[in-house]
């Protein structure tokens, strides 16, 4: 939590334009997979899963609703989150609102390992959608740290 509140009130340092690009289109992949899903959820479809085989016992399990609500909506919303805060970083260059982008992609981090425990240790199952959409949170993520290791300025 320490280094959380470090990471809020200390400014980033000039960040290129190329970070932020390559978020954005690691979102916009996201984004279209988990709204792919989220489409196929409310048409009562389960897309077709050649390579891994098992996108119907996971996209038809328990796991995969909330209340009713599928959890690839959370994805997009999550995503869409990810392309609003880079849009608005690169119209505007406020490091804040790149700042908190940054560290949302830790809350996509933990939910992508918890679905993913989900599909190898409880369903022993696993759906190609599902793990690409963990894999482009994976990336977010991880370019998200190493920016802010790169560009921020320590002042302790």
């Amino acid at each position: 939590m320490k280094h959380l509140k470090h990471l809020l009130k200390h400014p980033l340092k000039a960040v290129p334009n190329s970070v932020a690009i390559f978020l954005l289109i690691v979102a916009l992949i996201g984004f279209i997979d988990a709204g792919y899903l989220t489409v196929e959820h409310f048409q009562g479809r389960v897309p077709p899963c050649s390579i891994t085989g098992g996108c119907e016992t996971v996209l038809t399990s328990p796991y995969a609703v909330i209340l009713g609500v599928p959890v690839s909506l959370a994805g997009v919303i999550y995503y869409l989150l990810i392309l609003i805060g880079t849009s608005a970083f690169l119209e505007s260059k406020n490091l804040n609102i790149l700042k908190w982008t940054l560290l949302v992609t830790a809350f996509g981090l933990g939910a992508s390992l918890w679905f993913m425990y989900i599909q190898v240790f409880v369903l022993h199952s696993y759906c190609a959608y599902c793990l690409g959409s963990a894999f482009t949170s994976i990336i977010l993520f991880a370019a998200s740290m190493e920016a802010i290791k790169k560009y921020q300025i320590e002042l302790e």
